[in-house]
């Protein structure tokens, strides 16, 4: 070490930080990454997550069957109707870091949150924190700023209910330009129902239950008529699953460990999947291929487990081996259950069997004819040079097994890393010019892409461009290995840019749904006008915005009209995919019929699909009228 950084290093370099500051300055370890809510694991999203998961504790031990939530004007509010805090400790439990109930195993046997970290982060991230327990006829209410204590009222009387009131505005110079999507808190909400059968929750008046737990899950995220037989719903001690197969390609699964929903698996999942593959084997007595029994697979799995061990703190995935201290291994566990249980129910229901039995066997025709193929293509994608000339890499991949020292950064790092889909060298060129070289990558795209509606997956082997860029995605095995946690196309906002972005919108659906299904597709969203003076720029993106900034700016300001990607420059760009990203999520609702859709919108031109474009047409020119008007 250099003589100078010796001297610099000293005791006053050693900093110590109390809770709340630690919590603020590293957020990240904490609610995972920030975001602006396009995203569903957006920290918004985490910070609801943490006040909802002690209501379903309660509910859990058997108290409380309901929970209202509101969700207005940045203010959240959560009410449940639980055992409430025990009033001596209502300031401690949301302001002093392990403390909690959830240490004593007894009270709280397979909890979500056991680090007495949740409700503190909340505080520390919030403008403003307010607590109220109702206890026996008693209540007591705390106020925080930033997680500092503003206001401690005395115990007073009430009638209200037993439970537990939190209300809280999280800190905009923490969260900035966030946005609630519904979808994802429909997500949500859904899901805390789904797992505790009998649940009810509201939000901001709209009512969440469920009596069929996983089965109910498994038919709003599948469609009737393109589910190969019915859903398998099995149900045991402390293990729930429902399973069922699609004519889509890829594999869906929704995991959840103690009714937290694993969105990246864990040993639960993994011992799903393979227990899966061997019950099937010894089922039919017939050694398939592994991937011709998961393909075009969507299941749900649901475990208790004690004392659950999850790679971090927001428990996005398990990494406990056994259910319980001296108990059975999740391997084992998950294994038992599956080959007594599923081979009992195929065993019974041989209609099922048989149908699963000629969507594996489709699969395995449909792999056998691609082995050909798929090896030119691999061959094919080396000799482009795919990542000198496609693919501008970044550092960290969202895929990447992180090891050593700096495991948690890398890991941290790489939630964030995004590939951008473009249109041209000019558009990629900004944006590689202008990107995070750590956490975003760019592919360019050359020309237009094939309309891939109803053509099969050889096509995705035979197109050089679809070829070269599921295998810069990584995913020719399916989305287990995307190496970019977000998939972004940034295409000109012209009518050439949008059909380039349906012909995308249109592979992805076509071949990989579960990457659409599983949140990891986005529109970027760039600038139509720079409205500027001498002494302010503007930048708007839509007409509405552009109006705005004329009648804020003095004088006559300079109007400029993007016409594609290429015009703005890199050091304009690096405000639109920096942390003011504005991404719009590629989203499917539960309805929706994926072949129905691309039928309509990329099938042959119906008089259906005229007038949509017509009325729709109608409405645009009516709404800019208005604006200038």
């Amino acid at each position: 070490m250099a003589e100078k950084e010796i001297s610099n290093y000293n005791e006053d370099s050693i900093k110590s930080l109390d809770w709340k500051e630690h919590i603020r300055l590293r957020p990240g370890m904490y609610i995972g990454k920030l975001g602006d809510g396009s995203s569903a694991d957006d920290g918004i999203y985490v910070l609801v997550k943490e006040v909802i998961d002690n209501c379903i504790d309660e509910y859990t031990m058997g108290y409380g069957k309901y929970v209202d939530v509101t969700i207005k004007d940045k203010i959240i509010t959560v009410r449940d109707y639980g055992r409430g805090i025990p009033l001596g400790k209502v300031v401690d439990v949301v302001s002093k870091i392990n403390t909690g109930a959830k240490y004593d195993s007894k009270a709280f046997q397979k909890s979500v949150g056991l680090n007495g970290v949740g409700t503190k982060a909340v505080n520390a991230l919030s403008n403003y924190f307010k607590v109220t327990a109702y206890r026996e006829g008693k209540e007591k209410t705390a106020e925080f700023e930033r997680g500092i204590l503003s206001k401690e009222h005395k115990e007073t009387a009430t009638k209200e209910d037993n439970g537990t009131y939190v209300e809280f505005v999280p800190d905009d110079t923490i969260f900035k330009n966030y946005h609630f999507v519904q979808e994802y808190l429909d997500n949500q909400f859904w899901n805390y129902c789904y797992l505790n059968a009998g649940l009810v929750m509201n939000l901001n008046g709209k009512r969440y239950i469920s009596k069929n737990g996983l089965l109910d899950l498994l038919q709003r995220k599948t469609n009737e008529d393109e589910i190969r037989y019915p859903i398998i719903h099995l149900k045991g001690d402390d293990i729930e699953v429902a399973i069922t197969h699609e004519s889509a390609y890829g594999e869906e699964y929704y995991s959840f460990v103690n009714g937290q929903f694993t969105t990246q698996g864990g040993t639960h999942l993994a011992a799903f999947r393979e227990a899966f593959i061997k019950t099937i084997r010894d089922f039919y007595k017939k050694d398939y291929d592994a991937s011709d029994i998961r393909g075009s697979i969507c299941s749900a799995i649901s475990v208790r487990v004690q004392e659950p061990v999850f790679e971090s703190q927001t428990k996005t995935k398990l990494g406990s081996a056994n259910v319980s201290e001296g108990g059975p291994s999740m391997r084992n566990f998950i294994g038992d259950f599956l080959s007594k249980e599923l081979n009992n129910y195929l065993h019974k229901n041989t209609t099922t069997a048989e149908a699963l039995k000629k969507r594996i066997e489709q699969n395995e025709r449909e792999r056998k004819e691609l082995s050909g193929i798929r090896k030119l293509a691999n061959e094919r994608a080396k000799k482009a040079n795919l990542h000198n000339k496609k693919l501008r890499d970044c550092k960290y991949h969202y895929n990447d097994e992180a090891t050593g020292k700096d495991k948690d950064k890398i890991v941290e790092k790489a939630k964030e890393s995004t590939i951008f889909i473009t249109e041209g060298d000019s558009a990629s060129g900004s944006i590689t010019k202008a990107r995070n070289v750590d956490t975003q990558a760019v592919f360019s795209l050359r020309g237009k892409p094939l309309n891939c509606f109803s053509l099969t997956k050889k096509v995705v082997y035979e197109n050089e461009e679809f070829n070269l860029l599921q295998h810069a995605l990584n995913i020719e095995d399916g989305y287990e290995t995307l190496r970019y946690n977000n998939i972004v196309f940034a295409t000109d906002a012209d009518v050439d840019g949008m059909h380039i972005r349906l012909l995308l919108m249109t592979f992805f659906l076509q071949f990989f749904p579960d990457l659409v299904k599983n949140g990891h597709v986005y529109i970027l969203e760039t600038p139509l006008f720079r409205v500027r003076d001498k002494k302010e720029t503007i930048y708007c993106y839509d007409e509405k915005e552009k109006q705005a900034a004329i009648k804020k700016l003095t004088g006559k300001p300079e109007i400029t009209r993007f016409k594609g990607l290429g015009e703005i420059s890199p050091d304009e760009f690096a405000r639109f995919i920096g942390d003011q990203m504005k991404l719009q999520p590629v989203m499917m609702l539960p309805e929706t019929h994926i072949q129905q859709l691309l039928e309509y919108y990329m099938g042959k031109n119906t008089p259906s699909r005229q007038d949509f474009i017509i009325d729709n047409l109608k409405v645009e020119v009516d709404l800019v009228t208005e604006i200038l008007e």
